[in-house]
């Protein structure tokens, strides 16, 4: 096998936060090229799509470019460039016609070290893999819903040529040039042999391969049709809970309706923080609602909060650890 066993996210070389806090650039900004989804998996709450007719602020669709070269004309206000631009956060990126140009507008702007997206990759083809490719992504996160035709059925709903998609993922592959690829699957809904077929089908054809489980992430959401893993964390880490949330002092999410929100998991819009049309990028990380929750969580108020107090992304997604520094850096702030 040609792939490294590796997560989508790098766990190795990080940035020690409490060295650092408060950022005058964030690292990472989330922008959702659309908040829709052509899947309807089990585990989120976007692909409820009930849930998300009843939700304010939800089903809004593809953002509008020009509301994104907007963002990223922002994004380059800040005194350095911005680690990374998230393109995805409550839906299918792919499913926005202008993907391809929100890659290139970023890359060309030179107001980010890196762009990455994560997608199922099932509306991929050959065309929109060498306009993606050619248009400077850095790094693409493939999710496998299932080894067959029949679990993407049963587990996401959708209807799936799995050979075709293993056949478009190893043309990315092939044609990648610059842009890292990882392919990961939910391991908690195969069997040890199914594993096995994973790692044999997809280990030659991308750059970073693995298995996750099951958590509990979305705040409020609650998971009846899937079983949380309750013995390891998502990235096969000890689930561990810090109670500081690490993300709001390196982070935060822009919505495809150009609103704001403190945290790229914030499905319901319960955490939104500014709006795009009315303020600049920088203004909404340097606003007082955003060092309000960051004082929050330094002053160990998590708990008694009514979205974040039960946030299974800080017990399972292997979150920095900065409980101990934290009296420290409500000083600094």
């Amino acid at each position: 096998m040609k792939a490294k066993i590796k997560p989508r996210i790098d766990l190795e070389n990080r940035t020690k936060l409490e060295t650092v806090i408060p950022l005058k650039t964030p690292y990472i900004i989330f922008i959702d090229p659309s908040d829709k989804c052509n899947f309807q998996c089990k585990f989120c709450p976007t692909g409820d799509r009930e849930l998300m007719k009843n939700t304010q602020g939800r089903n809004h669709g593809a953002m509008d470019f020009d509301i994104y070269k907007k963002i990223i004309d922002d994004i380059c206000e800040f005194e350095n460039k911005v680690k990374v631009i998230r393109l995805y956060k409550d839906g299918e990126p792919l499913l926005n016609k202008h993907f391809p140009d929100m890659i290139r507008y970023a890359h060309d702007s030179k107001c980010c070290e890196k762009v990455d997206t994560t997608t199922n990759a099932t509306l991929l083809n050959h065309d929109l893999s060498l306009k993606i490719i050619d248009a400077g992504l850095n790094r693409i996160n493939i999710s496998i819903e299932g080894i067959n035709d029949k679990q993407y059925k049963d587990f996401s709903g959708a209807k799936v040529d799995f050979q075709k998609l293993v056949d478009e993922i190893a043309f990315f592959y092939e044609n990648r040039k610059q842009c890292e690829m990882i392919v990961k699957i939910n391991g908690d809904i195969i069997s040890e042999e199914q594993k096995e077929f994973f790692f044999n089908t997809f280990g030659d054809i991308t750059d970073g391969i693995f298995i996750e489980s099951i958590m509990d992430c979305w705040p409020t959401f609650e998971l009846e049709k899937v079983t949380v893993n309750k013995d390891r964390g998502i990235y096969g880490n000890k689930i561990k809970e810090v109670l500081t949330c690490p993300y709001v002092f390196y982070s935060f999410a822009i919505n495809s309706d150009a609103t704001a929100s403190l945290c790229f998991l914030d499905w319901s819009r319960k955490l939104i923080i500014g709006d795009i049309r009315k303020q600049s990028v920088k203004e909404i990380w340097e606003s007082e609602q955003m060092r309000e929750y960051q004082k929050m969580f330094l002053r160990g108020e998590r708990k008694s909060h009514p979205i974040c107090a039960e946030c299974g992304q800080l017990k399972q997604g292997q979150p920095d650890d900065i409980d101990a520094f934290a009296k420290e850096l409500l000083k600094r702030l």
